[in-house]
């Protein structure tokens, strides 16, 4: 692995979208961690920390155009299971939904705007 590909080098090559989506990343994940403790609800804490793992995975520069397009679903199946499993809503929740609609559309721009990255073992044509 050289330098220049090397994942330190590319975390201080990030876009701002992509810093943006890292920051949301880590709101929606603290605020489920922190509600999931507080509320006592163990799928809300562990949906935090699959944000956790996410992240780990990204800065790892792992796969991070599939990481984006999983990133889609799996936050945008929170609403529905939020609707159906809360019967008060706070200021907290909604900060988060909030939070979650901006994730979903970044990582859609994000996931467009990525190209995918080609093979090692392509073959090219000499001039």
């Amino acid at each position: 692995m050289t330098a220049q590909n090397s994942p330190a080098s590319r975390i201080g090559s990030l876009t701002q979208l992509q810093w943006l989506a890292v920051a949301l990343i880590v709101i929606t994940g603290v605020l489920h961690v922190y509600a999931g403790v507080i509320e006592g609800r163990i799928p809300v804490a562990l949906a935090g920390v699959g944000y956790a793992g996410a992240l780990v995975l990204f800065f790892l520069d792992y796969r991070r155009r599939l990481l984006y397009l999983l990133g889609i679903p799996y936050t945008a199946v929170q609403f529905p299971l939020w609707i159906v499993a809360k019967s008060e809503y706070g200021m907290v929740d909604y900060v988060d939904k909030a939070v979650q609609v901006v994730l979903i559309l970044t990582l859609v721009y994000l996931y467009v705007d990525t190209r995918s990255e080609p093979t090692k073992n392509t073959v090219t044509t000499a001039d």
